[in-house]
Formats: structure tokens, sequence, C-alpha cells
């Protein structure tokens, strides 16, 4: 919930951010408290003339009695908190504060098993049949450092030879950022395996934010990003897999670390509507990728709409797998269709390496084939993924 500076408390939906593994992302509304909020965690934003890593920043908790559990100093100014209701409504009107918003718990969707891959084939051909062939820059990437902020990455994975490794891990807060789900691994093995890739000379950073089970809090997701962009090794790109309800704080920091140079893809979601109702598939600046199947039509689980860049392939694509440093696993949903993108973004940025995130949406865009999906959903740019060579 959303609390106010005049002293109203806002009740919203419940927001439930999933990875998006096919199926369906679905929100919980409720007319009491959010059902998946996280027990007395908020997260709060401060006005620009407060930083919140500051004394005065610190203060501002603790006049309260708020408890900081985590301070943001890039992507957002503020912090994550555990406090009662009534010391978190107290807070929201205070002068120097922006926003006041309970923290939520995170999901991630079930995963569904198909048939063999087929993705990187598909983004080096503008049209049909596919080739059997993945033709790319030789320069692969090389140089590229690629943030996966997702379940955490097999980094001893044989596909990955040595370039993959822990950035941080914001569920156990520990620096191993160890994958016991399997998602981010798949990610990581679509942008940049050796053998199931796009890009196969980029490193890996796996950033932990949803545990084995796939769940987590936004003030995870939200601290994530905030290591991103503190730390990030450039030229980057950040993976978002994951997705929910409409969320400003989220964006924002999406936005703020995009602003500081990082390239996103993240994907559009699996609940059949509008991406514009989603964050962070919402954010403009962030390349927003929608899924195709091997036929170039979207199927019925992935988002569409105006808020979509590009479309690439997320239906059936195999990728790295997590039983052990051989593994693979074949999954479906947009959280596969957008690190296809962020490998196409580690490619040019090995050869264009002080190019803005802009420019790299620019030219992913204007590379893209033109009118290849079918049925692309209302409003949707009819856009697909291509690489050069």
């Amino acid at each position: 919930m959303q609390l106010s500076h005049t002293r109203r408390i806002r009740r919203v939906s419940a927001v439930t951010v999933v990875a998006l593994v096919g199926g369906f992302a679905v929100a919980a509304p409720s007319s009491q408290a959010a059902p998946d909020a996280a027990e007395h965690g908020y997260i709060v934003t401060l006005k620009s003339d407060t930083r919140a890593a500051s004394a005065e920043g610190r203060d501002i908790a603790d006049e309260y009695g708020a408890k900081i559990t985590h301070t943001y100093r890039s992507a957002l100014n503020g912090f994550s908190v555990k406090a009662s209701s009534a010391e978190a409504q107290r807070l929201a009107d205070d002068p120097s504060v922006s926003a006041v918003s309970q923290d939520i718990t995170l999901h991630a969707d079930g995963q569904q098993v198909n048939p063999p891959a087929w993705g990187v084939d598909r983004i080096d051909q503008p049209k049909l049949p596919l080739n059997k062939t993945f033709r790319y820059p030789n320069s692969a990437g090389a140089g590229v450092t690629v943030y996966v902020i997702d379940t955490g990455v097999r980094t001893t994975h044989k596909d990955f030879g040595g370039r993959a490794r822990s950035g941080f891990d914001f569920v156990d807060n520990d620096p191993i950022a160890e994958d016991g789900n399997g998602h981010g691994t798949h990610v990581a093995g679509t942008i940049a395996g050796t053998k199931y890739g796009v890009a196969k000379k980029a490193r890996v950073v796996g950033v932990r934010v949803l545990n084995n089970q796939g769940s987590g809090t936004l003030s995870g997701v939200i601290a994530g990003i905030d290591f991103v962009t503190r730390n990030a090794r450039k030229p980057a790109v950040a993976n978002m897999s994951l997705g929910g309800g409409a969320n400003a704080q989220l964006d924002q920091a999406v936005r703020n670390s995009i602003a500081s140079g990082v390239t996103y893809s993240v994907a559009a979601g699996n609940s059949g509507q509008p991406a514009s109702g989603t964050s962070p598939a919402r954010v403009a600046e962030a390349l927003t990728v929608a899924a195709s199947d091997r036929g170039d039509a979207k199927p019925a689980f992935s988002n569409y709409g105006l808020s979509v860049d590009l479309f690439a392939p997320g239906v059936a694509i195999k990728s790295a797998g997590i039983a052990d440093d051989n593994a693979s696993a074949t999954l479906s949903g947009t959280s596969m269709a957008a690190p296809h993108v962020a490998g196409a973004a580690a490619l040019y940025l090995a050869d264009k390496r002080t190019a803005p995130p802009s420019e790299v949406m620019r030219m992913l865009v204007n590379r893209s084939a033109k009118n290849r999906i079918t049925s692309p959903g209302p409003g949707t740019p009819n856009r697909l993924l291509q690489v050069k060579s």
C-alpha cells in the first residue's frame, strides 16, 4: 500500500511479481491488507535534497522508530525498513519523504518443460524456414558484462566456460548467488552460453533476488537493481525476466539504472494482457520483450501492446540447467524471450563500447525484422529481434 502525506492510508491491490516462465502472473486484489505484503516491511523514497545514506537520512527513519534493513544508494534515494503501520504513516508525513510503499512478496511461476530449442537460429535470419545456423559477430560479446537479476546462476556450468560469477545474494544476504531454482541459470545460458547463448564471450554476473521457491521481496529486487547500478562494469547489460503489477518505485529504480549507462532487457509478462499495466515492462527506457513461437506467432500467454519494443523466441527454449554442470532445461515464457535481447545488446556493445542505452535500443529496434509476427496483439509494434554477423 502507498501511504499519503495527508495521513490517509490508501489501500491497493497486492502486486505479485513473478519470474516470467510459461503460465500466468496473477495479481491478488484485496479489500484488506495486501495478502502478499511482507510483514511490517516498507520501501521509503526520500526527496532529492536528503540523501538516504547520510546521517540526516538515517535519522529520519530513527525518529519514527523504523529500522532500516537496506539503504539504496544508486537506483533509488531511499531505504527499506521494518516498522509498524503507525510508524510508517508518520514516516510518510515527514516533509523529507517522497513516498512510502508497503513491501510485497514476489513469486516465480511454475516452469513449463517443452520440446528442444530453436531460438538463436531464428534471430539471425529475417524469414523462415530456419536454416540451422546462428551467425554472430566475431567479438561475440567479449568485454561486456551482463547482470542477471533473478534466482541466481550456476556459475560452474560448463556452458559459461568460466565467464560467470556471483554478484550478490539479496535473499541470504551473502556474496554467493547460487541458483537452487534454475530460472536464472536458464536465462543466463540464453544470454551468454557457449552452446545455448547469443553473446558467447560475454561475462555473466548473477544477482539473486528470488529464493529457491521462486519468491522474494520487492525491496530485494530493488536492492538488486541498486547493486547493478552501483557496481556495473561497463559496457553493461541487465536482464530482468520478472515482473508484476504496476509499481512506481520499481520503475524508477530501473530508469535510474538505465540513466547510469546500463542497458536493460525486461520481460513483457505472461498474462496475455497489455504490458503497459506491468512493471518494469512499462518502463519506456527499457527494452520490453514479448515472446514469439517457432512459427513466428505470438503465444497466447505473452503480453502485448505499445509498451513492447521487440518480439524474441520464447517458446520451447533450451538452455543451461542446474542438475549438474552439463545439464539443460527447456522452458517457455517471456522470461526466455528477454535474454535473447540482452544477448543481442551485448553483441552490439562489444563493438560499440561507449554506446548509451538509448542507442542500443534504437539499433535493435531498427535492425528488427518487420511484420513477421502473426497476431501480435492490439497496438503492438510488429518487430522481431535480429542480430547481424
